[in-house]
């Protein structure tokens, strides 16, 4: 399945008011100072700061021309990360659909496709064959995924060993704190050592609460699509704690404000 059909096109004028925001040799040599990829956070959310309309169930959100953009971001990264409950509830692909990268018109290599990677403490993804991100690794155009767990060894299962490491993913096995989840500084510092020198955290919103909770200094770009549509009262918001109640409102720097269809994309630097 090497046709590029349902590839996607994002303009080289509309990649180019993202490039300074998306990882460089200068930006992934910084990061590494402190033994951690380049991280960019980007997500899409609703006028009412919503990704997701209720707790366990996809919303599309963002229109056309973001969505492209996702795919350009995508392919300018070594990995794209989330959490279980997006990878439960949403059953996404985590590829990248652009025009020209592997398995889309790029040829037979996965040039251009990030790897996936799953934070799931406590083994709760029931993945296998009928997960789109497999049913991609199977026809060549997406990677196998890492799943980031807590579990020991020998209590994942044989098969799941065995299916993961067959197609190319594996387990990655880090210690919990006491509330049974991971500080991000071991998370980002275990995908150093592993060779990412750049990722996109996609989501969800307990994840993208906790990396914005944790500290700023991890984050060195900012991409949030918002789209010009209210999903009401109940849905799941990006608002992380605050530290203290006196903590001043946090800005971000060097912002850009880009249109792309409907929507509206606000890039920045959150250090």
């Amino acid at each position: 399945m090497s046709s590029n059909r349902d590839a996607l096109h994002f303009p080289a004028f509309e990649r180019a008011q993202m490039d300074d925001y998306l990882p460089s040799k200068t930006s992934i040599a910084t990061a590494g100072l402190n033994s951690r990829p380049h991280i960019t956070l980007t997500y899409a959310t609703s006028m009412d700061s919503q990704i997701t309309i209720s707790p366990g169930i996809g919303s599309p959100i963002s229109g056309p021309a973001s969505k492209a953009m996702t795919h350009y971001l995508r392919s300018r990264h070594d990995a794209i990360l989330i959490g279980v409950n997006t990878a439960i509830a949403d059953n996404p692909s985590l590829n990248c659909r652009l025009e020209g990268v592997g398995g889309y018109g790029g040829g037979d290599s996965l040039e251009g496709q990030p790897r996936p990677i799953i934070v799931d403490p406590k083994g709760r993804w029931n993945f296998g064959k009928n997960n789109k991100i497999f049913e991609l690794v199977k026809h060549g155009k997406g990677k196998a995924p890492w799943i980031i767990t807590a579990e020991r060894e020998n209590k994942i299962s044989f098969e799941k060993r065995e299916f993961l490491n067959a197609v190319g993913g594996k387990f990655i096995f880090l210690s919990p704190d006491e509330a049974g989840k991971f500080s991000w500084d071991r998370i980002l510092r275990a995908l150093w050592e592993e060779g990412v020198e750049s990722m996109m955290i996609e989501g969800g919103a307990e994840i993208i609460n906790g990396v914005l909770a944790e500290g700023r200094e991890l984050i060195d770009g900012v991409i949030v699509t918002i789209a010009p549509v209210w999903l009401g009262k109940g849905g799941v918001v990006v608002s992380p704690e605050r530290e203290n109640q006196e903590t001043e409102a946090v800005r971000l720097k060097e912002v850009k404000w880009v249109p792309l269809g409907q929507d509206v994309v606000c890039c920045g630097r959150a250090q």
